[in-house]
């Protein structure tokens, strides 16, 4: 087994999550796209480890293991990447843009929450729920607050990555083309696929062929996000 998927496997704990990510935080280009998206990734991971020490979540486990299966797999595309393997479609256009110079960092973050977003966290509300042995409704608080994080976090980053003056944003072609996206928007829909994929877990044929298309649509999106703009 290669040292990276070792390392994946080993990533079991809020902590550890936070651990790897500060890792790649120090090893990537500052401006390389996964190193944006991942600055971001970390600070989210590193609230929800403050919020879980300070006990403001209903049920820890849940929520830590939901955050631990849904870290899992943005670390997984990493490791496929850096083993020569292709990642899932959605975090493709992520990493084959990555160094791309017409292609601004507030696209990299958004297209990096696209991915794990619209895709992963469905998938990973099913891996907790299999591992907690409980139903999605269970889950449901656990999966509000991280999205409450995500989306006050979204704010932020649109405010500190968005370029130039306000008067001059109306008119830059990325205030229309990351006006098409909302990270709500996701979130609910997202929260939709988890439950179809549970009704589905004794249809495995059906089930894989959602997520298949899930992916693939996430991926169109991410691509549209990275659209190369002029300066």
């Amino acid at each position: 087994m290669a040292q990276s998927a070792q390392l994946t496997h080993r990533v079991d704990t809020v902590d550890a999550v936070v651990t790897r990510m500060r890792a790649l935080d120090t090893a990537l280009p500052e401006r390389d796209g996964v190193a944006v998206f991942n600055r971001v990734y970390l600070a989210v991971t590193e609230e929800v480890d403050r919020r879980l020490d300070a006990g403001r979540f209903a049920d820890p486990r849940a929520a830590s293991t939901l955050d631990v299966r849904f870290a899992q797999r943005y670390l997984a595309a990493v490791d496929a990447v850096a083993d020569g393997r292709r990642p899932p479609a959605c975090w493709r256009p992520l990493f084959q843009f990555r160094r791309h110079p017409g292609v601004r960092p507030l696209q990299f973050a958004l297209a990096g929450i696209n991915a794990h977003i619209g895709h992963d966290l469905a998938l990973a509300v099913v891996d907790a729920c299999r591992t907690l042995d409980c139903e999605p409704a269970d889950l449901e608080d656990e999966f509000d607050r991280v999205g409450d994080l995500l989306v006050s976090l979204e704010e932020r980053i649109r405010e500190d990555l968005m370029p130039g003056p306000d008067l001059l944003q109306i008119a830059d072609p990325l205030t229309h083309l990351l006006g098409s996206w909302s990270l709500e928007r996701a979130r609910d829909a997202t929260w939709s696929a988890a439950r179809a994929l549970w009704a589905l877990r004794r249809l495995p044929d059906v089930a894989e062929e959602f997520t298949e298309r899930l992916d693939a649509a996430v991926g169109f999106a991410g691509r549209m996000l990275l659209t190369p703009l002029p300066d």
